[in-house]
């Protein structure tokens, strides 16, 4: 077994418990957390005990996002009008935004079923790792959002398949947050349960994967994910990735390089007062009311 630093991993139930494990940084995804999620992947698929994996954060979060704070050094060197990193190429942009293999896309591909225990906020990408869960439930606590596209970022298809079209477009051109009981009614989650019993219900769920013969499931699983990627949906996931770059580069200089100063300068707290402070109050979720005025 791997000798794991971001990610907790527990057998239990019939299934494993995969925990994102930086609560300081409300599980903020580092490329070395993605990394230990695809090493415990692996031991899934060689543990015949293992029928299902269930995917959680530890703390108040299920996942931030990206991790901003190992970028934001290097967001003192942008090249305006252009908004790259000084002396880096256009070619070099889009290979920093090329599709690793390993990426969330082999979650949806796994042959066995992955089950998202949402626990709190699911953010950015974040909220991309959420939905690309099998099955997935959420806490009364969890609040979803693509912030990021207020800065200048891309969204993910997988909001547009499970939320649908006009669902998708309200949330993903705005980056408004959205609870569980939203994320329901739209689809992208199948139950909402009090948080202290979300890992429980979802290892409810596991058991009674359990007692289905394991080629059944296996199958059964690629019917419904092959036959998406069949129907288009692996094209489309080509083109999210294809369009990352010129959502992250082709911005207006007196939009974002005020957020890159401020975040380089006066830290990230400063930086999304100055992002979101403009969309406040959320329509949904913690911040969904105005703060009382001293």
């Amino acid at each position: 077994m791997a000798d794991f630093k971001e990610i907790l991993y527990e057998k239990q139930r019939g299934g494993a418990l995969i925990t994102l494990n930086r609560p300081e940084a409300m599980n903020a995804i580092s490329r070395s957390m993605i990394k230990e999620i695809h090493q415990a992947l692996d031991h899934v698929e060689e543990d015949k005990d293992v029928r299902a994996v269930v995917l959680t954060g530890a703390g108040r979060a299920f996942s931030a996002g990206m991790d901003q704070g190992n970028r934001a050094g290097r967001r003192r060197d942008l090249h305006w009008p252009y908004g790259i990193l000084t002396g880096q190429t256009a070619a070099e942009v889009i290979d920093s935004w090329r599709v690793d293999p390993r990426n969330f896309r082999r979650m949806w591909e796994f042959g066995k079923p992955i089950i998202g225990a949402i626990n709190g906020w699911a953010m950015g990408a974040g909220s991309w790792l959420s939905l690309f869960t099998h099955i997935t439930l959420a806490s009364e606590n969890a609040v979803f959002a693509q912030p990021e596209v207020r800065h200048g970022s891309n969204t993910s298809f997988m909001w547009t398949l499970l939320g649908g079209y006009k669902n998708a477009l309200r949330y993903g051109l705005t980056g408004d947050h959205i609870d569980a009981q939203e994320a329901l009614r739209i689809g992208l989650v199948v139950m909402v349960v009090p948080h202290d019993q979300l890992i429980d219900e979802c290892f409810n769920i596991v058991e009674r994967i359990a007692h289905v013969p394991p080629e059944t499931v296996k199958i059964n699983l690629q019917i419904a994910t092959m036959g998406l990627d069949m129907m288009g949906l692996r094209d489309a996931l080509t083109l999210d990735n294809q369009l990352s770059a010129p959502a992250h580069v082709m911005l207006r200089e007196e939009l974002r390089k005020p957020l890159d100063d401020a975040r380089a300068n006066k830290g990230i707290r400063e930086y999304l007062q100055m992002r979101d402070g403009p969309f406040q109050p959320e329509p949904f979720g913690p911040r969904a009311k105005k703060k009382a005025e001293g």
